[in-house]
């Protein structure tokens, strides 16, 4: 953790990341051993840059595991248990999220050992502002997803087939060795839906608990408690998209249902899993200020006022082009209604510079994590407890 610096060196590193336009705090950085995003033409060859070594990539899984999340439900007929869709499938048939699939009768996942995506991040980047402040996470995603938003960021990717989409061979013990070569904290499984690669993440988590870095998920929740609770003993912290809070928006918008991500989240609060919950707010869609209070409520009741909950900004894309970008205002009256419903860490996500990306003690009022964009300015806390009144905040710290 940053040691506490002066106002004066503080003020210094603001001033030079506001004259940068804070484009500094949103750079996505790949400086893997061994590993470099992929840079072509979508039809063309890899283009390898000066310095750099690109795995090997080809459209298609490579490396298809048998999976003991399918039940036989008779005829040659198996049944997937990872989601709620519980996809029904005949010999050849391929479940919902493109990647799972009943070969002869025995279910597989063709997302293990894949990843479409490998990447270091800063950990704000997840977002993650109570797990290790300023660190850095290795990134791991593959093709598939279990849901369909209309505003999906990584369509190209999730919401492809793996026949379609470039990916890297990396079996779980490289991806260890890479975050060890690079000398990050944690790994992270995010971007994708981590749900519908679930046995890779399972294996490599395991590992990643061997080598003592943090596991951390970015997910949209959409499990069933069995597959969740067999990961709570490898899973340090969750962040989950609550992308709602009615039935009418989930299965219009997403695709899916919100019970189930309501249910995932107090398991995982149960378990003793650092959560925080990201909300992404669409102008017209699931901006509405009773609902958000509705939301704030539930949280505040059923997970407590302790989770950082992350307001984040909609930009127009995908099958929601048309629609405005979220109005800063829409974001800090949501914000405003989540503090007065009792939550303790409310903040504005993607609007740089934003006094609302900041962290402030519950007890005494104090700025305890100054941050602008993903980068870290000022830490304020000793051994998870605020430097000012010693108030304990929630999080993985260590």
């Amino acid at each position: 953790m940053p040691d506490r610096e002066t106002t004066r060196d503080t003020m210094d590193r603001r001033t030079f990341l506001r004259g940068c336009g804070a484009g500094l705090g949103y750079l996505l950085l790949a400086g893997l051993p061994g590993c470099a995003p992929p840079r072509k033409d979508p039809d063309g060859p890899e283009i390898e840059q000066p310095g750099d070594r690109v795995f090997d990539q080809k459209k298609g899984f490579v490396h298809p595991v048998a999976s003991p999340w399918f039940s036989d439900v008779g005829q040659g007929n198996i049944r997937c248990t990872l989601c709620p869709r519980q996809c029904t499938l005949a010999d050849g048939e391929r479940s919902f999220c493109r990647v799972r699939e009943n070969r002869g009768g025995t279910g597989y996942t063709l997302a293990h050992g894949n990843p479409a995506l490998l990447q270091e991040d800063p950990i704000e980047r997840k977002p993650f502002f109570h797990v290790l402040p300023g660190s850095r996470a290795l990134s791991i995603s593959t093709a598939g997803c279990n849901l369909e938003c209309k505003f999906c960021e990584v369509w190209d990717m999730a919401l492809e087939h793996p026949e379609n989409v470039y990916a890297h061979d990396v079996p779980p013990e490289r991806v260890i060795e890479l975050a060890e070569q690079s000398g990050v904290d944690s790994v992270s499984y995010a971007f994708g839906e981590p749900v519908v690669f679930y046995e890779y993440m399972a294996e490599v988590a395991s590992l990643a608990r061997k080598a003592t870095l943090l596991n951390l998920v970015h997910t949209a929740g959409y499990i069933r408690p069995e597959p969740l609770k067999a990961l709570l003993g490898i899973i340090d912290a969750a962040n989950v998209d609550l992308k709602g809070f009615n039935e009418a928006f989930y299965r219009d918008v997403t695709g899916g249902e919100l019970g189930p991500v309501l249910d995932a989240l107090v398991l995982l609060k149960d378990a003793g899993v650092h959560i925080e919950i990201t909300n992404l707010l669409i102008p017209t869609l699931n901006d509405d200020m009773e609902q958000i209070q509705r939301m704030c409520e539930w949280i505040e009741a059923e997970l407590g006022p302790g989770v950082p909950l992350h307001f984040a900004r909609f930009y127009p894309l995908y099958k929601l082009s048309e629609l405005p970008r979220t109005p800063v205002s829409t974001l800090e009256r949501a914000r405003n209604i989540a503090l007065k419903a009792g939550l303790h860490f409310v903040y504005i996500a993607r609007v740089t510079g934003h006094e609302g990306e900041n962290t402030f003690c519950p007890g005494c009022g104090e700025k305890i994590i100054d941050r602008m964009g993903f980068v870290i300015a000022e830490v304020h806390m000793e051994k998870g407890r605020c430097a000012h009144c010693g108030t304990g905040i929630p999080g993985r710290w260590a």
